[in-house]
This record gives C-alpha cells, structure tokens and sequence, in this order.
C-alpha cells in the first residue's frame, strides 16, 4: 500500500516538473520571438490538461497570435500580389502569376490548419475549466475562438465563410454577454473583447454603425471607472480604450466622407 502512495507522488512530481519545463521553455522562447517554438511548448502545457493560471492563459494567447499574425500578413501580402497581377492583365497561365497562387493556396492552407489547432485546444482542454467557474477565463477563451474564427473569416469564401461569420459572432457574443454582466467596465479583458468585437462588425461585417457603438460604449462605460484599477491592469485598460477611442474616430470619419459621396 505504500508503494502505490510512493508512486503516485513520484508520478505528480515528474508531472509538475515537466509543466515547469514546459513553462519555462515557453518563456525562453517568448524573449527570443520564437513563437513557433513557443507554440509548441505552450500546446504541450495545454495538453497536460488542468486548469491554466493567468501566466499560463496569457502566454497561450501570445503564442499563438503571434505565429497566426505572421500568417495573416502572408495571405495579405499573396492575395496583393495576385490582385496586382490580375489588375495588370497577366494571363492566370504565367509563371509567375502560377508562382504567387501556388504559395496563396499553401498560406491558406497552413493558416486553417493552425487556427483549427488552437481553436480545438480551446474547446478540448481550456474552455471546459472554465465554463461556469470564472467569468474572466470564460470570457477569455470564447474571445480567442471568436478571433480564431474570424481570422478563418478573412480566408474563406462563400459557405465556408458564412459558417466562420456565424461561429465567430456566436463566440463573441457569448463572450459578451458574460463580460458585461460579471466584468467590470475598465476591465481590460472585457475591452479587450470590445475591441475585437467592434472590429469584427466593421471589417467582416461591413457594419460600421454598429462597430462605433460597441466601441463607443466600451469607452464610455469605462472612463469612469478607470482610475479606481490597480497599476498593472491601468496601463493595459487605458491603452485598449485609446485604440477604441482611434477606431471609433476613424469609422465614423469614413461613414461621413461615404454620406457625403
């Protein structure tokens, strides 16, 4: 009977040593911009199941959007490419025009495939350790899979993108509805969320009445409360209302030059 508690300790302390390994690694490979790397290890971590401290959580969101925004650039830059040629009248036959599909078609491909890596993970492993606990870590990770599904968004045509639009708006309001319900207005996640949301209205979308509401509202409902965070959470809230104050001002800019054309 001994031996089974011996080796059950045994067996937590290998566990919680290689969860530290896996941290610390992460860690490394953040402060040297490896985020293949870090992606690797933080799915690792993940995958060891359990719940996510807020280091843990954040360090699965830098990961991860770091590798994807390097992919999203790509497809930008491809699909430019293409447009560009095919403005230019070259022949969807040239070489170099076949060049540019080629790498179009395999960025699209690895970015699927990445974000439906991470949004499996989400819903696997993360989410269900959160679900009906905590608010904050709920609102997270529904967050991450509305982004994730908008990111699927911007590649995908026809049903597959209207399948993508209506997952993505599910998760984010879903997200929504916790966070103003059981976050505070100067919360950063809840702005965070905000944020993407009012952007998700104006660049998929193409709503732009409805992205300045949301942005606008979320500033609004948290300028009052703001000075009452604690410093850490001050600079992150305070620097996502200013990107929701830029994008409000930007939009509504825009809708009045389209009103007077």
């Amino acid at each position: 009977m001994q031996l089974c508690h011996t080796e059950d300790k045994t067996m937590a302390g290998s566990a919680d040593e290689k969860r530290q390994t896996l941290l610390q690694r992460t860690r490394v490979a953040e402060q040297a911009e490896r985020y293949e790397d870090m992606v690797k290890c933080v799915k690792e971590l993940v995958e060891m199941g359990g719940k996510l401290s807020d280091d843990e959580r954040n360090l699965l969101s830098v990961a991860y959007k770091n590798v994807a925004g390097s992919r999203r650039s790509a497809w930008r830059v491809v699909t430019a490419l293409d447009q560009k040629k095919a403005e230019q009248g070259v022949d969807e036959s040239d070489s170099g025009r076949q060049a540019v599909k080629w790498l179009r078609e395999k960025v699209v491909t690895d970015l699927k495939e990445f974000c439906g890596d991470v949004l499996t993970l989400i819903d696997k492993f993360v989410l269900p350790t959160a679900e009906n606990q905590e608010a904050e870590a709920e609102v997270f990770y529904n967050k991450m899979k509305g982004d994730y599904y908008r990111y699927l968004t911007e590649i995908s045509e026809g049903d597959e993108r209207e399948d993508m639009v209506t997952k993505a708006k599910e998760s984010y309001e879903k997200a929504y509805a916790k966070a103003t319900t059981e976050l505070a207005p100067p919360h950063p996640i809840r702005l965070g969320l905000a944020l993407n949301w009012s952007v998700f209205h104006y660049e998929i979308r193409n709503d732009g009445k409805e992205a300045c509401r949301v942005a606008n509202d979320a500033f609004n409902s948290a300028i009052s409360e703001v000075d009452h965070l604690k410093e850490e959470s001050y600079k992150d809230s305070t620097l996502i209302m200013q990107q929701l104050r830029d994008n409000h001002t930007l939009w509504m800019s825009e809708q009045e030059d389209q009103g007077k054309n």
